[in-house]
């Protein structure tokens, strides 16, 4: 969960070589003052064209970061066994995240603009949505909250010529590059909850890997606006503490959760599979779209703050106590 900050999370496979370039000059119309590829076509650099078509769609359209994998139990010394064991697959994850780059309009300053929704699913079925989750430690039942960020947004940054990306590599026929954010948020002094969390203190590691062809690399950093979405695929790994509906406290119940996935880049929110679009729709349908303008941003924990404890009406020890069901 392209996290930076806590979620991570997040994150990225569907132009056709030959079909995925176009200049901006082709269209007649004028563009729209939010619209970026005036401001990405002043870039020269290599991987600044790269890093910013993860970031979003040059044409200014949104795009989805597709998101699948699996969510591990990481226990110190085994000490949960047999309750909870070191290693133990607890979910798979699916979702995506679906975002924009927005141009502060008659200015070279950039925003990436999202919304990521990422489902915890049956370890043994990807495909069916986790509703409910039986905490081992306390016997109870809880429901279970998907992550469900509305917004994730990053900016402004300022582009001009000079602007250049992250260090490249060539691997076989990839370039690939990273992104390792070691993340710390003092939640119990921001928002006043503290979530069981030591010191209310949320800390994880959020760990990207990026590689895109090395034709898509060719295509996609000619002169002129890209229009749709860059090939590119994410490997995502995330140490981080137990989610906040699991109600387990960090400070009692010693352990991590492991988050270990794939991502891969979509052109539009209509290439999702159909199963997790019929999801959205029916229950999330906010998430169909990118934000149209900077706001506030979210993450896993504040949106459960937000969302779940109503921005303080309840605790989270309130919030555990009348949900969890023996």
């Amino acid at each position: 969960m392209i996290k930076r900050g806590i979620t991570g999370l997040s994150v990225l496979v569907v132009l056709i070589l030959g079909t995925s370039v176009s200049s901006a000059a082709a269209d007649d119309a004028p563009a729209a003052p939010t619209h970026p590829g005036p401001v990405y076509a002043t870039v020269t650099d290599q991987s600044g064209k790269l890093s910013l078509q993860t970031f979003g769609r040059p044409d200014g359209k949104d795009m989805v970061f597709r998101i699948s994998g699996s969510v591990y139990a990481n226990i110190e010394g085994n000490s949960l066994d047999p309750a909870l064991r070191h290693g133990q697959k607890l979910f798979n994850i699916e979702g995506y995240n679906i975002r924009r780059l927005y141009r502060v309009p008659e200015t070279n300053q950039l925003y990436q603009l999202s919304r990521e929704i990422v489902f915890y699913t049956d370890p043994a079925d990807p495909q069916r949505v986790v509703r409910e989750w039986r905490n081992p430690i306390d016997g109870k039942t809880y429901p279970v909250v998907p992550i469900n960020n509305d917004a994730v947004n990053f900016g402004p940054f300022p582009i001009t010529p000079s602007y250049v990306g992250p260090p490249l590599r060539r691997s076989h026929d990839e370039t690939i590059w990273t992104s390792d954010i070691g993340v710390r948020a003092d939640l119990g002094g921001t928002l006043g909850e503290r979530f069981g969390l030591t010191g209310g203190v949320y800390a994880a590691q959020e760990m990207f890997d990026f590689s895109v062809d090395e034709r898509e690399v060719a295509a996609r950093t000619r002169s002129g606006v890209p229009s749709g979405a860059m090939e590119t695929k994410i490997s995502w790994a995330r140490t981080s503490p137990w989610a906040p509906f699991m109600c387990l406290p960090e400070t009692e119940v010693r352990g991590q959760l492991t988050y270990h996935a794939r991502s891969w880049s979509l052109d539009s929110y209509r290439d999702i599979e159909p199963w997790l679009r019929a999801e959205v729709e029916q229950n999330h349908p906010l998430f169909k779209a990118a934000p149209g303008a900077p706001g506030a941003s979210e993450n896993s924990w504040t949106s459960f703050h937000n969302k779940q404890l109503g921005k303080g009406a309840t605790t989270w020890a309130g919030w555990c106590a009348a949900n969890g069901r023996p």
